[in-house]
């Protein structure tokens, strides 16, 4: 599992995906969460501005990202 440490009291899913090379463009990120591609600690996430905090684990095709 890869860690990506942010330093704010959040994010949002969108901005985290760009962040963590899962997605090139706000673009892609917008079509991996609409596709329902996106898990939020184990549940599947629709909403871009959805607010990642510290130990959230996000989960895209396989790869898992833990938020601290």
């Amino acid at each position: 599992m890869i860690e990506i440490a942010i330093d704010s009291e959040y994010i949002k899913l969108d901005q985290f995906l760009k962040l963590a090379d899962i997605a090139s463009t706000g673009g892609h990120a917008k079509y991996l969460i609409q596709e329902g591609l996106v898990t939020v600690n184990g549940e599947v996430e629709t909403r871009r501005g959805k607010k990642l905090r510290s130990q959230d684990i996000v989960e895209v095709e396989g790869n898992k990202i833990k938020v601290v």
